[in-house]
C-alpha cells in the first residue's frame, strides 16, 4: 500500500466519526502509523501485522474517543499500560494543549513512545517505564486504559493517579456484568458511552466511572 492509500483511507475514517483534524495532525498520525508499522516488524510492539488493520483497529479506535474528552474538559489524562502509545499518544497528536502522560512496563514499548515523541516533537507527552500502581505523581483529571485490565484492578492500581473529582474512563469491548457487579465500594459507573468505530463489527464501550 502507498502513503497515499493509508492517507485517504484514514481521512475517509475521521470524516465517519465527525471529526474535523487539520492536515498538519494527520499528517502526525500517519507519521506515528508508519513508525509504528516500522517498529512493529522488530519488536512486536502489537499483534496486528497488517498496517491498514493498524489504521482502523489503533488509530481511528482511538481516535472514537476524542469528542468525549474534550466534553469533559480535561487538562492532563494519564493513560495507563498504553502499549505503544493507544490512545494516549493520538491525544497528544490531536490536542496539543493536553497534557499527556504515558505508563507502561515494557521497556520496548516505552522506548518507541520515546522515539515518536523525539520524531514529531509532542512537547505535551511524558513517558514512564513502570507499573502504574508503583507511579506517584500530582493527580490527573482523568486515568484513562485500554483493553489494560479488569475495572476493578484498573482502579485499584490507579486509585492515587486520579485526582479527587477526576474520572476513569476504560475502553472495552463487550461489557460484562459480572465486571461491572465487581466496581469496589467507593466507586460508581456514571455512563457507558458507545463507540462507533468504522469498519470495525464488534462492540465498543468507554466507561466513565467516578468516586461515589
Amino acid at each position: 500500500m502507498s502513503d497515499l492509500q493509508y492517507q485517504n483511507l484514514l481521512s475517509k475514517q475521521i470524516k465517519l466519526l465527525n471529526l474535523e483534524l487539520d492536515q498538519q495532525v494527520i499528517s502526525q498520525l500517519l507519521a506515528y502509523h508508519a513508525l509504528l508499522v516500522k517498529w512493529n516488524r522488530t519488536y512486536n510492539l502489537t499483534a496486528i501485522r497488517d498496517p491498514l488493520q493498524m489504521i482502523s483497529r489503533h488509530l481511528i479506535d482511538s481516535l472514537s474517543i476524542l469528542s468525549f474528552i474534550d466534553q469533559l474538559g480535561c487538562k492532563t489524562i494519564v493513560d495507563v499500560g498504553s502499549g505503544p502509545g493507544l490512545p494516549g499518544i493520538i491525544l497528544a497528536i490531536c490536542r496539543p494543549e493536553l497534557t499527556v502522560t504515558s505508563i507502561d512496563s515494557n521497556g520496548k514499548k516505552t522506548r518507541f513512545q520515546t522515539q515518536v515523541k523525539i520524531e514529531l516533537g509532542l512537547a505535551n507527552l511524558s513517558i514512564i517505564r513502570g507499573r502504574a500502581e508503583d507511579c506517584s505523581a500530582e493527580p490527573f483529571d482523568a486515568v484513562i486504559s485500554r483493553a489494560f485490565a479488569s475495572i476493578a484492578d484498573m482502579l485499584k492500581w490507579t486509585d492515587q493517579l486520579c485526582a479527587k473529582d477526576g474520572v476513569f474512563l476504560a475502553m472495552k469491548g463487550l461489557i460484562s456484568a459480572q465486571e461491572i457487579s465487581q466496581l469496589p465500594e467507593g466507586y460508581a459507573l456514571i455512563a457507558s458511552h458507545v463507540l462507533k468505530v468504522p469498519n470495525e463489527d464488534g462492540a465498543r464501550h468507554l466507561m466513565e466511572i467516578r468516586r461515589a
